[in-house]
């Protein structure tokens, strides 16, 4: 911790101001910034790239449009092209560089003069790579005529100058910057005119030159531009005040007298740290008024606009408004506190706001003797303190404004009660009141989904301490039946804030308790989970399985084969196929109405089936139609155990009947098959390194532990079920007739594409690539197997059934044309049939 004390005219009728600032100022900082347009620019780099190569026409007529002024322009000219670069190279350099040594900034002279260097030799390398390595139309592309001989030109010190002025600071800071680069940008444009360099070539010169500079300012980091010392007193002067004392609060140590006022009470101040990066004094006024400084750095907002922009595309509501700059980001923090001060919420009023150098300067009110919720002993949060919490934010919704960031640090408890600061109104002594900070997520005229995220936010972390049963009565004790009956679709770990989260991890199945504890008080409750996620980690893997399955296909096969293929197929076999797709619905209802335990409609059962087609689009393969009749059970009145236990069994029993479907057919197979003309040796060696692999995964003990946690229950739930089943054999023997027809309605469905293309296959070869390319579309958590199944069917097509790739490629897109797209419409319907119907 560094302690400085800051004398002198700071711009105030105070004269000859003394003030103790207690700081550890940042010298320098890793702007996110630069590390962003690092990346751009290094993306900006391949795609003029690919552009020069597959956009060659489009470029080279924007390059002779261009160069129809090269007559004119060397008119006008009374230099020639390349001495003026020369001048340029020469003169933008000089000019910044004896700015920055007269501002005595001799590092970030260095700084700018090493980026110089590695941008020359990138350009360098670039082109060397590109004539080496490159393809023709690249090297056309980036080539121009010189001497006869056609030489790829990438100007390296132009690009040298990009990263020089680049890395000398952002243009508003330095004088010469300006006309620097103004003078650079005529020097490409007379480049690319007069033909010394292609129109790729010039962009490729300021991206490389920008990349290079943008990396060296973040690794070496640029002289901080927050407000510090001086500038951060004549901020705070600004917003109306004079200080006597300026303490960061991080940096507050056991080195203080514990007497000192600031010491003493810092609580509050504390936790506010802890709920952003922001930076936060506790100063000291000269009337001896005790106030809370709010500090909001420029080069930290890029980290929030791009963590808001990825939540807000990837979260359905979770996110609240995007701010794009420092002052859009302190208004808009103003503008919630002063609305829920206004509303009577008690928070800690505004009082000013300045902007100095890089930052914006928030000056509150400090919450006198309150304690974080985070601070408070279990035995401390009795009814009254929880009722106070939901009291707050009762006033704040009835005012339209939301939190949206609701944590045990924001949550402040003044355990005495002897003030709030609710429009200058004091409260009743002897009764706890409840403060609520922190609104930089915050909204103003807010949406009910808004509010509704709220309150489940305040039920987790209420949860957290004292558990979800006192949680839900308190809520009950002051929010409506109607209101707390919306919120248990929303208790997911993803709606809560990161502190919360973490905290209800450590507790294994609070939020569930949590739904379990509203049930118990509103039975009419629903509190099945609302799909809050746009897309997620299994989005992103089915679209880069599906992008690489159509490059790996469309590589290896000729477009040409594909189009005769259709050209000759047979349309009438796609009606066939299409056929036995719709009746593997049949054989899942039948499946699903042995197992269960009530007595269920064929028919109802058989479009639930088909619903779990157009499920199978948004879950992996096998997932969506097991919650589709979980649900549909539990609608029925089954237990959550015994419905558990009753789907466990139809995919147990659908997974046995498939393996043993596959060695009967082995056994009557002739020795002319596919699997028949494995060598033994191969099929001996994958066996046992699956097994091996297995056996030495179990011997780690935490697989074997998560193996147990997995996969313990359901076996619990699903054995004592099964040894029932086969005492009804009538029952058995229908779930087993059930899963051999869905079987074989995707086996007769995948013969008909086959021979819709006058294509056949043995029994063993077609059940054999079926089930193999089915069971790889259930390894790959991906919905309906996209993309997997695809592959691993004209993978085996080719391979073992000695299809030409454009046939296979042709067969597997009409079956899965049919059997997974064309049954969507269907699946559809009959969810809608069903919903409306209430048995979903």
């Amino acid at each position: 911790m560094a302690t400085s004390t800051l004398r002198g005219r700071l711009g105030r009728p105070r004269a000859e101001a003394d003030v103790d600032i207690v700081d550890t100022p940042t010298a320098r900082v890793h702007h996110p910034a630069d590390l962003v347009g690092l990346v751009l620019s290094a993306l900006g780099v391949a795609a003029v790239l690919v552009l020069a190569v597959y956009a060659q026409g489009t470029t080279e007529g924007i390059q002779e449009d261009v160069q129809g002024f090269d007559t004119l322009l060397r008119r006008i000219l009374f230099l020639p092209v390349a001495v003026l670069e020369g001048l340029i190279t020469l003169v933008a350099p000089v000019a910044v560089l004896t700015e920055l040594a007269l501002r005595r900034l001799p590092r970030q002279a260095f700084e700018a003069i090493g980026a110089a260097v590695v941008g020359t030799l990138l350009a360098l390398l670039t082109a060397w790579l590109v004539t080496t390595v490159g393809s023709g139309e690249l090297r056309f592309a980036l080539s121009v005529v010189s001497r006869g001989d056609r030489v790829v030109t990438i100007p390296a010190l132009l690009a040298g100058t990009v990263a020089l002025l680049t890395a000398a600071g952002a243009r508003s800071r330095r004088r010469t910057l300006p006309a620097s680069w103004n003078l650079l940008w005529v020097g490409l444009g007379v480049a690319t005119v007069t033909g010394l360099v292609t129109l790729p070539g010039a962009l490729i010169t300021v991206l490389l030159g920008r990349m290079t500079g943008l990396g060296v300012r973040y690794v070496s980091g640029v002289q901080s531009e927050r407000a510090y010392g001086a500038a951060l007193v004549a901020g705070v002067q600004r917003a109306g005040f004079q200080p006597s004392r300026l303490v960061r609060v991080r940096d507050v140590s056991s080195d203080l007298p514990q007497q000192d006022s600031v010491a003493r009470d810092l609580a509050a101040t504390v936790a506010l740290t802890r709920t952003s990066d922001n930076r936060v004094y506790a100063m000291t006024t000269a009337d001896e008024r005790r106030l809370d400084v709010v500090v909001l750095d420029g080069d930290r907002q890029v980290v929030g606009l791009l963590t808001r922009f990825w939540r807000s595309l990837r979260l359905r509501g979770l996110e609240g408004r995007g701010v794009v700059s420092l002052r859009q980001a302190a208004e808009r923090t103003a503008l919630v506190s002063h609305a829920a001060y206004a509303a009577g919420v008690c928070t800690p009023q505004l009082l000013g706001i300045a902007e100095s150098d890089d930052s914006m300067l928030l000056v509150q009110d400090h919450a006198r003797d309150a304690v974080p919720l985070s601070g408070l002993p279990v035995e401390a949060l009795t009814d009254d303190v929880l009722d106070a919490v939901w009291e707050q934010l009762r006033v704040a919704h009835a005012a339209g404004v939301a939190h949206r960031s609701l944590t045990a640090d924001v949550v402040l408890v003044d355990v005495t009660g002897e003030a709030c600061p609710r429009g200058g109104e004091l409260r009743p002594p002897g009764r706890p009141v409840a403060l609520l900070t922190g609104w930089d997520s915050g909204d103003v005229a807010c949406s009910d989904l808004a509010r509704r995220i709220d309150v489940s936010q305040v039920l987790a972390l209420l949860a957290v301490r004292v558990g979800a049963e006192r949680a839900v009565e308190s809520a009950a004790r002051v929010l409506p039946d109607a209101e707390l009956a919306t919120i248990g679709p929303l208790l997911q770990t993803i709606a809560l804030p990161p502190a919360t989260r973490v905290e209800a991890r450590l507790h294994r199945g609070l939020l569930q308790q949590v739904r379990e504890a509203l049930l118990a008080r509103l039975p009419e409750a629903d509190v099945e989970p609302e799909r809050l996620v746009r897309f997620g980690a299994r989005t992103v893997l089915t679209i880069s399985l599906s992008i690489a399955a159509a490059i790996i296909i469309l590589t290896t096969i000729q477009i040409e084969e594909i189009t005769a293929a259709f050209q000759r197929a047979e349309p009438w076999w796609a009606g066939v196929a299409f056929a036995f797709g719709l009746l593997s619905f049949v054989g899942g209802a039948l499946a699903l109405v042995a197992f269960a335990p009530v007595r269920l409609s064929m028919w109802r059962t058989t479009l639930v089936q088909a619903a779990a087609a157009f499920v199978s689009l948004l879950a992996p393969a096998g997932i969506g139609p097991a919650a589709l009749n979980l649900r549909f059970l539990a609608r029925r009145g089954v237990s959550y155990p015994l419905a558990v236990a009753s789907v466990g069994l139809v995919q147990l029993s659908q997974f046995v009947t498939t393996i043993l479907l596959l060695l009967v057919l082995s056994l009557v197979s002739g020795e002319g098959s596919a699997l028949q003309q494995l060598p033994p040796t191969t099929v001996l060696l994958a066996l046992l390194i699956v097994v091996g692999s297995l056996a030495a995964a179990l011997l780690v003990p935490q697989v074997r532990a998560w193996t147990a946690r997995r996969l313990g229950p359901v076996w619990r739930q699903t054995w004592p079920r099964l040894v029932q089943m086969l005492g009804q054999p009538r029952r058995f023997a229908v779930a087993i007739t059930g899963n051999l027809l869905m079987t074989l309605s995707y086996l007769g469905a995948f013969w008909a594409s086959l021979a819709a293309f006058g294509q056949s296959l043995s029994l063993i070869d077609l059940a054999l690539i079926y089930l193999v390319a089915n069971a790889a579309g259930a390894v790959v958590p991906s919905p309906g197997g996209l993309g997997t199944v695809e592959l691993a069917l004209t993978a085996a097509l080719t391979g073992v059934g000695n299809v030409s790739p454009g046939v296979a490629a042709s067969v597997v897109f009409l079956f899965r044309a049919l059997t997974f797209w064309g049954r969507l419409p269907v699946g559809w319907l009959a969810l809608r049939v069903l919903q409306r119907r209430g048995d979903l």
